[in-house]
């Protein structure tokens, strides 16, 4: 998020599961209940078909929602796929889920098929779990709801300290979830991370039902049960995302960056390892900078110094001559941006543009103000600058709806901003000269 995106937070006075209100979201009087088990034990994965069939039956039994989670292992490996799946239902119980030995899961999804699931941040969970063959119909995302209802904390274990009194350990959110076996603490975290969603969602609900933006959150929960299980797009040039990039000057250099980066990429899937743990983006950048042409040098550089990335050495080495081979014609060229250039960019390219982009903006900010929302769930930045880089012909609410639609924004977004938005669009009338200004005016000396 760039600072001309960043979004201004308000305090929403939430009440507390003591009844009394606190300004900031927390609770009063007693602290939280800190669960360190679950109430029905920590239940052992299910790693057999066998189970499988067990967990299916059990849970098409249940009644109510299903809360769902999936423990990846970002940081380790390069997929993005779910190491281990959670479940818990009303009249099911907890399950656990090894999809290592089990990648499909479609019979527990025609189960869970009239179900409402309830997870928290789905949309970094749907991917991985559609992977697995596991697609809700129907959801409540809980952190989602939480951010239309204004909290500003809206991580679970914070959620639940607010909103139901008791709170959750995070000890192992960034643990290697490929590790096999999982300790039993691992699990017990696991069972933990669905143990209170339903009941979370309850509450969520009646709060948004308060604020009168039920209706709000059940159009963002549908969009993202048409969208959400899609795969991240794919990025064009993604090495030009390497961290500390914008210290590589000049082509030449680029091109070596590129090279180490798809080097890299191709070790990194071939290990199923993450790229940052094959070689550090700090190392690409440094030899990139430095250029190092035998393994003495290369080995001199930042980054270089761990025992796998100097086994590598050569790798790297072939990777840096490929780039200094390269033939003019076939560097690195600027990039073709698609949509609108960068908002600092607009003043001197287009000030018209930059003004209109000021007043949309500020348009956003009064109405999220009005609503208690968040500006960036009440309409992606994106969609305002690409609508204030190139507006319709005729800015109107029917003709910005269509282009926000087509962006992708929700009808309740446009119904809240579309007519507001088109004002903003039409430039302004000149103001009129006041008599008083105009008698201050100096003259010209005629």
């Amino acid at each position: 998020m760039t600072d001309e995106d960043a979004p201004l937070r308000r305090r929403t006075r939430h009440r507390t599961p003591t009844g009394e209100v606190a300004p900031d979201g927390t609770t009063n009087g007693a602290g939280p209940r800190l669960l360190t088990e679950p109430a029905d034990g920590t239940p052992a994965p299910v790693d057999t078909p066998a189970g499988l069939a067990e967990v299916v039956a059990r849970f098409a039994a249940g009644t109510g929602p299903v809360a769902v989670d999936a423990e990846r292992a970002s940081g380790f490996r390069y997929s993005q796929r779910a190491y281990l799946v959670q479940l818990r239902r009303k009249g099911a119980g907890t399950a656990l889920i090894d999809p290592v030995p089990l990648p499909d899961l479609s019979a527990l999804d025609d189960a869970l098929a009239d179900t409402e699931w309830v997870l928290h941040a789905a949309s970094q969970d749907l991917p991985c779990l559609a992977e697995v063959g596991l697609r809700p119909r129907r959801l409540f995302d809980t952190e989602l709801a939480a951010r239309l209802a204004d909290f500003e904390r809206v991580g679970l274990a914070a959620l639940t300290e607010q909103l139901l009194g008791r709170t959750l350990e995070k000890h192992h959110s960034a643990a290697d979830w490929s590790t096999r076996p999982l300790p039993h603490d691992w699990l017990t975290y696991a069972a933990l991370d669905v143990e209170l969603l339903v009941e979370l969602r309850d509450a969520l609900d009646v709060e948004l039902a308060r604020q009168g933006k039920s209706e709000w959150a059940a159009e963002e929960f549908a969009a993202l049960v048409s969208g959400g299980a899609r795969p991240p797009r794919q990025r064009t040039d993604p090495w030009r995302r390497t961290s500390g990039m914008h210290r590589v000057r000049g082509a030449r250099a680029q091109a070596r960056v590129r090279s180490l980066w798809y080097a890299r990429d191709a070790i990194a899937v071939r290990r199923d390892t993450a790229p940052g743990r094959v070689l550090p983006d700090a190392a690409i950048v440094a030899a990139a900078e430095m250029n190092p042409k035998t393994e003495r040098e290369l080995l001199l550089l930042p980054g270089f110094g761990g025992r796998s990335v100097r086994r590598l050495a050569a790798t790297w080495l072939e990777a840096l001559e490929d780039a200094r081979g390269l033939p003019d014609d076939a560097l690195p060229t600027t990039p073709q941006f698609d949509g609108p250039p960068p908002p600092h960019r607009w003043a001197d390219k287009d000030p018209e543009a930059a003004a209109r982009l000021a007043r949309c903006k500020e348009v956003v900010t009064r109405t999220a103000e009005e609503h208690h929302l968040p500006p960036e769930n009440l309409i992606t930045p994106d969609f305002v600058r690409r609508l204030a880089w190139e507006p319709p012909v005729e800015p109107d609410a029917d003709t910005v709806t269509e282009v926000l639609r087509g962006f992708g924004a929700r009808p309740w977004q446009c119904g809240l901003l579309a007519a507001e938005l088109a004002q903003a669009l039409i430039a302004p009338p000149p103001a009129e000269e006041t008599d008083e200004e105009a008698e201050q005016t100096p003259g010209d000396g005629s």
